[in-house]
This record gives C-alpha cells, sequence and structure tokens, in this order.
C-alpha cells in the first residue's frame, strides 16, 4: 500500500514542480507587457490572454500538489486534538462524502468543456488576438484525473492510519517558513 500511495504522491508533486514554472513564465509576461505598455507606449495583444491561461494552469496543477502535500486549508481548531484514528476516520468519510463527488464532476464535465472546445477549435474572444483556448480547456479533466488520484492515495493513507494509529509520513519538498522556523529546537541559552 505504501509504495501506492508514494508513487502517487510523487507524480502529483512531480506535476506540480512543473506547473511551478508557470510563476517565472507569468512574472516575465507581466513585467514584458508593464515595460512595453509604459515605457515605449507599444502594448500587446497577446499579454493578457497568456498570463490568464499561464495563471489558470498553475492554479489548476497545484490542487493535486497541496493535496500530497497535506497544504489546502482545514478548519482544525478541534480535529488536531483528536487521536489520528479518529482524524483519519473523519477525513475518510469527508474525501467519501464532499472531495469525490466534486472531483468527479470536475473531471466529468471537464472533459466534456475540452471536448467542445476542441471540437470548435475555440479561440479566445477578450482579445483581438484571439489565441487558441482548447489546450488550456485540456487542463480540465487532467487536473480532475490527478485529484481523483490522489484521493485514493489520500484514502489509503487514511485506512492505514485508521488501522495503525499513526500517519504515514509525506514526501518531503518545500516548506513554509513557520513550519521550518516551528520544527527547529530552541538554542541554548535562550
Amino acid at each position: 500500500m505504501s509504495k501506492i500511495i508514494y508513487a502517487i504522491e510523487y507524480l502529483s508533486v512531480w506535476v506540480g514542480r512543473a506547473f511551478g514554472w508557470c510563476i517565472l513564465i507569468l512574472t516575465l509576461s507581466v513585467s514584458y507587457e508593464v515595460f512595453v505598455r509604459y515605457a515605449l507606449n507599444a502594448p500587446t495583444v497577446w499579454a493578457f490572454d497568456m498570463m490568464v491561461q499561464m495563471y489558470g494552469a498553475l492554479f489548476l496543477m497545484a490542487g493535486p500538489y497541496a493535496l500530497a502535500q497535506d497544504a489546502h486549508v482545514r478548519g482544525d481548531v478541534f480535529y488536531r486534538l483528536m487521536p489520528v484514528r479518529y482524524q483519519a476516520s473523519i477525513d475518510f468519510v469527508l474525501y467519501l462524502l464532499f472531495f469525490f463527488p466534486g472531483i468527479l464532476a470536475l473531471f466529468w464535465y471537464g472533459a466534456e468543456i475540452a471536448s467542445d472546445s476542441w471540437r470548435y477549435q475555440e479561440v479566445s474572444w477578450n482579445s483581438p488576438a484571439r489565441i487558441q483556448i482548447y489546450f488550456f480547456k485540456t487542463l480540465i479533466p487532467i487536473a480532475g484525473f490527478l485529484l481523483i488520484l490522489q484521493g485514493i492515495a489520500e484514502l489509503l493513507r487514511c485506512w492505514r492510519a485508521i488501522r495503525t494509529g499513526k500517519w504515514m509520513k509525506r514526501l518531503d519538498d518545500v516548506k513554509e517558513t513557520e513550519d521550518l522556523l516551528m520544527e527547529q529546537e530552541p538554542s541554548a541559552g535562550h
């Protein structure tokens, strides 16, 4: 079971890291647009659409990554005080009742939206550049599929925690500064 969980988690982390480069592309395109618009008085026709697509791609593909890193927002005022078996039981039920129906809808209807977009060779109506957006819409069902996979890994993780009373360690990746500070031991003499 651990191999399956870690394989899915590795895929989610890898995809999240790959799409993290959208931030760099987004930053460079915004900087370029600001420069040519205000310094050269020559705005582009493509920058806005590209920025929207980069942000959308980042947002969609960061979902499985955030789930794999247990980084989604959670109201855990009482949850964190509960024993691991109760936490895992609650998570297991909530994944089944709320997560999977929503994500299955994202995948199913996202596939329909992407299919229609490809059939019509859809272009953006927001810009005179009329850029193609069917490539971007394909990310909707892909993100849904990756979230389904990561959700299965989370269910398996919960099942294991219910049985053992301990959470499996997650794959290490970047951490929030606050988390790093909490992990440090107090220095001697402070």
